[in-house]
């Protein structure tokens, strides 16, 4: 029994946002064999559908997409604002960076 609950509370600890949706909906999706092949690999890995690997990793993704987009607008509020030129500089190639990579 007590190794059950150990696995139990170990599951509970690893609990994402997925796990608390209530609303659902159903959407089919093509992929490319490869990418097919790493989820399955994260799936097993994890002891997850794939199904569930997908929604974990889209969840994942869009969190960090909206850490990137505020990170951005912080950056193009802090630009807007700046008075000293060579913060300015700096800021600007930041956000040149951010937009555009390396």
């Amino acid at each position: 029994m007590g190794a059950q609950s150990g696995v139990f509370w170990w599951r509970m600890d690893t609990l994402s946002a997925a796990d608390i949706i209530t609303d659902v909906i159903r959407r089919g999706i093509s992929q490319p064999a490869e990418l097919s092949e790493k989820i399955d690999a994260i799936a097993e890995s994890r002891d997850f559908s794939g199904n569930r690997a997908i929604v974990d990793l889209l969840a994942d993704a869009t969190l960090a997409y909206e850490g990137r987009r505020t990170a951005f607008l912080e950056f193009a509020d802090r630009f807007q604002k700046c008075h000293d030129a060579a913060e300015t500089e700096r800021l600007r190639e930041e956000l040149a960076r951010m937009t555009f990579g390396n």
